[in-house]
This record gives structure tokens, C-alpha cells and sequence, in this order.
């Protein structure tokens, strides 16, 4: 089964509270672009995150906003960040590193919410049910982009109304693929 296959660099998903301390109270978040999944987006609005050892300046935005407030990054961002974070699932924030994230506004310090994102395939009920899908499940996906051929093993299927059926990895791993943006790669069990 082929798949698209899409790189997300760093980000911060925030929470009304955040975004308030960040950009002032009520304030709005202005879409900047439409991404595969029909409820997300990016923003026109970045952030500065901060840690004691180093900072990423204008670190985009996705929106909605979420009910806690968290930023992804790379393994390569975290190390030079200084910070250990673990490998989650978006939303999976316990007992993860915190960092400071400074807006126009005002700024805020995560006592945790930094993640490495693990790669993961979106797909609607019906796509799972015709490829026979689990929510949970792991995959091997195999890419052989310019000349670059691997195979991403433990690729989690996230099943849910609504999602378009994409993977997502981060900059670490598009690299090592070969993957500037966007890819494709055949689900291999």
C-alpha cells in the first residue's frame, strides 16, 4: 500500500492560556496554510524556545489550539536545545523536559510539554478497515527516495474520523530518507 509521506520540522501547538500570556489576551490565531489533515494549520504567528543552552527564533505555530500546550522538535534540535525528550505521540506529555517560549507579548515556562514526535501514519476508519489497521498498531514503512533507501520500522497508525491518510516524520528522519518535504513509501507490515 503506498503512502504520502510528509516532514514536519519544529513547532509549538498552544493552549488559550499560553497564547494569551504569549500575544495578549483574546488574542486570534491567523492561518497561514492548510495542512493534509483537515482540522490543522500552520500560523502566520512563531515563537522564540528558549532553553539555558540555546534558542530556535521563529518556530511556527500550528493550530488549533490544543488543551496543553506543547512544542516538537528533532532529536537534532534537542541536542542542541540540551534538553532529553522522549520519543511520544503528539499530546503525550508527561514526564517530558520543559523550555521557555517567548512571544511579542509576554513568554512561558513549560515545567514540561517538549517531545521528539514519533513517526506515525493518520487514517481514517475506512482506510483502516480496507487495509485491515489497528489504531495502536505498528508498521514498517520502505522508502526508496533518491537513492536513498531505508525502512521506517515502528510507524504507529493513529485511526481516526476524519484524517486524511498521511505519515509524518520529522527533519531528522527526512533527511535520512532523502525527503525534503514530501515523499512516498509503501506500508510493509
Amino acid at each position: 500500500m503506498k503512502i504520502i509521506i510528509e516532514v514536519s520540522a519544529r513547532h509549538a501547538h498552544l493552549c488559550q492560556k499560553d497564547l494569551n500570556k504569549l500575544f495578549g489576551d483574546g488574542y486570534k490565531l491567523h492561518k497561514l496554510k492548510q495542512l493534509s489533515q483537515k482540522t490543522d494549520f500552520t500560523c502566520k504567528e512563531t515563537v522564540i524556545i528558549k532553553t539555558n543552552q540555546s534558542e530556535f527564533k521563529n518556530v511556527r505555530i500550528i493550530g488549533p489550539l490544543r488543551d496543553q500546550t506543547q512544542v516538537e522538535v528533532s532529536r537534532t534540535d534537542s541536542i542542541k536545545l540540551g534538553l532529553n525528550p522522549p520519543l511520544r505521540l503528539s499530546g503525550y506529555l508527561v514526564r517530558t523536559p520543559g523550555v521557555t517560549i517567548i512571544g511579542p507579548k509576554g513568554s512561558v515556562k513549560l515545567k514540561e510539554g517538549v517531545i521528539i514526535a514519533q513517526r506515525h501514519i493518520h487514517t481514517d476508519v475506512e482506510n483502516a478497515e480496507n487495509y485491515n489497521l489497528k489504531n495502536g498498531q505498528e508498521v514498517s514503512v520502505m522508502v526508496n527516495y533518491n537513492n536513498r533507501g531505508l525502512t521506517f520500522h515502528h510507524v504507529k497508525i493513529r485511526v481516526g474520523l476524519g484524517y486524511v491518510l498521511r505519515m509524518h516524520i520529522d527533519t531528522d528522519e527526512g533527511n535520512a530518507a532523502g525527503i525534503d518535504k514530501i515523499g512516498e513509501g509503501i506500508i510493509v507490515e
